[in-house]
């Protein structure tokens, strides 16, 4: 197959995968899309950052020789992160293979394989959107169950409601770690910064970690304290004790047991499902009731900045 067929097929696929769907990349899994294409580059962007990449055709060129001339098959957990988008289009050829189990990819006269590297858009959302959609839905299940009285609730209730508290818990608490790290560049010591619903101000925390142990025995040993005092029983070491020899675990531990529930998985297309159902219901909202939402939104924040001010 000449390359400038395969180029063909490139900008075809590429510039055809619509907004339903984006392509991520093999190793570090970055979602992105493609912009544009035109006879010598592929403009794709970045959906986690924004940030624009040219893939150009030459380096295309320089990739299919590799695979197709010499028989070589592509490493793609080894791949510098700039070429990672170029395996990842590569992948929307038929003839270039993609084993998931060997994370190689090569080159193959005749494949029909779809390309693991595209993805449903939904599956690709940033973690802001992410905590939005999950928000969402939290509250509209909150909104049609009586989650006040747990025991009222049947077990899948239950279920879709553990599931969609500990999604919004761990969503929120990753981009609540990102800002906060933000602020940081706004926020000096002993400084606090207002906003409209509450106060952040610099907090240090420090912690510890022993050093070496002669550095520690030394410095107790200037000190005229006892070595004793400090040398005690680690557990990482007793934990290889155990995996190697007939000592029981009962003989030297006390073991407690706590009972408790585990989420092992979300469906993602349930949730979506109903994620979307919602959304066309707020749009097919009548205007005068959207108008009056609206009105009614806007009335109390006057009246909370009146409340504000007069503080």
């Amino acid at each position: 197959m000449a390359f400038s067929s395969l180029w063909r097929t490139l900008r075809d696929r590429s510039g055809s995968l619509g907004p339903d769907a984006v392509l991520v990349t093999p190793s570090s899994e970055r979602p992105f899309v493609v912009d544009s294409t035109d006879e010598e580059r592929i403009a794709v962007r970045y959906l986690d950052t924004d940030e624009a990449r040219t893939l150009r055709r030459d380096q295309f060129a320089v990739l299919y020789d590799r695979l197709a001339s010499n028989a070589e098959s592509l490493s793609l957990q080894a791949l510098p992160a700039g070429v990672e988008p170029y395996a990842s289009v590569l992948s929307l050829a038929p003839q270039f293979v993609v084993d998931e189990s060997t994370g190689e990819m090569r080159y193959a006269e005749v494949g029909d394989e779809e390309s693991p590297f595209r993805r449903p858009a939904w599956t690709a959302r940033t973690e802001p959107e992410r905590v939005r959609d999950d928000a969402l839905l939290l509250v509209d299940h909150l909104d049609r169950h009586e989650t006040g009285d747990p025991g009222s609730l049947s077990s899948t209730a239950l279920v879709d409601l553990y599931v969609l508290l500990s999604d919004v818990q761990r969503g929120s608490d990753r981009l609540r770690r990102r800002l906060g790290d933000r602020l940081l560049e706004y926020v000096g010591p002993d400084a606090r910064l207002h906003g409209r619903f509450g106060t952040v101000y610099r907090t240090t925390r420090e912690r510890r970690h022993p050093k070496d142990d002669e550095t520690v025995f030394d410095a107790l040993d200037d000190a005229g304290i006892p070595r004793e005092w400090v040398l005690g029983v680690d557990v990482e070491k007793l934990d290889v004790v155990l995996a190697v020899t007939d000592l029981d675990e009962s003989d030297v531990y006390d073991v407690e047991e706590q009972v408790y529930v585990q989420k092992t998985g979300v469906d993602e297309e349930a949730k979506q499902s109903r994620l979307q159902g919602l959304k066309d219901r707020l749009e097919a909202l009548e205007s005068a009731d959207a108008d009056r939402l609206r009105d009614d939104i806007e009335s109390l924040e006057g009246r909370l900045d009146a409340l504000l001010v007069a503080e």
